[in-house]
C-alpha cells in the first residue's frame, strides 16, 4: 500500500504546484477509489471567490459528480496538508474511508493537530487516517510559497 499511497501523494503534490502557479496556497487533492482516480482539485478559494474551494472539497464535489452518489463510500482522499474543520466535517459526511496527508497543520489541522474530527467517537463516520507521507516535500512546497509571498508583499493585497 505504501508504494501505491506515495504515487497517489506525487499526484496530488502535481496538483498542488498547480495551485501555486495561480497564487492560490499550494494544496492539492485527490479521490481514490479501486485504484483509480475518480476526482481531484487544488486551492482555488481566490480565482472562485469561494472559501469552501479548498482542494479536498473541490476534489469531493468532482468524484461525487462522477459516482453520482454524495457518499464516497471505500474512497481514500490524498491531500498534501492536514485538512482543516469544514473539510474533515465533509469527509466525514461523505463517509471517505481512508485519509493518507502530507504536511500537518499546527495552526487549522483537525485530523491530529487542533482537532481529531476525523476519529471523533462523538460522530457517526470515523475515517482511517494516515499523516506525513512526503512531509517534507509538501511542507517545503507551503513554506516556498509563503516566503515568497512575504518576499513580495503580495499576502498585504490579498488581506483587504
Amino acid at each position: 500500500m505504501q508504494l501505491q499511497d506515495e504515487k497517489f501523494m506525487v499526484l496530488a503534490l502535481d496538483l498542488a504546484k498547480q495551485a501555486a502557479c495561480e497564487n492560490e496556497v499550494p494544496v492539492g487533492a485527490l479521490i481514490v477509489i479501486d485504484g483509480k482516480v475518480i476526482g481531484e482539485g487544488y486551492n482555488q478559494p481566490i480565482a472562485r471567490s469561494d472559501p469552501t474551494a479548498h482542494a479536498e472539497m473541490i476534489a469531493m464535489r468532482a468524484a461525487a459528480r462522477k459516482i453520482t452518489n454524495y457518499r464516497l463510500l471505500n474512497a481514500s482522499l490524498y491531500v498534501t496538508l492536514e485538512p482543516c474543520a469544514m473539510c474533515a466535517g465533509a469527509m466525514v459526511h461523505a463517509r471517505i474511508n481512508r485519509l493518507i496527508y502530507g504536511a500537518t497543520d499546527p495552526k487549522a489541522g483537525a485530523i491530529s493537530s487542533v482537532f481529531q474530527l476525523a476519529t471523533s467517537s462523538q460522530l457517526n463516520h470515523q475515517i482511517d487516517c494516515v499523516g506525513g507521507l512526503l512531509a517534507d516535500e509538501c511542507g517545503a512546497l507551503l513554506r516556498q510559497f509563503f516566503r515568497s509571498r512575504r518576499k513580495s508583499g503580495d499576502f498585504l493585497q490579498r488581506a483587504e
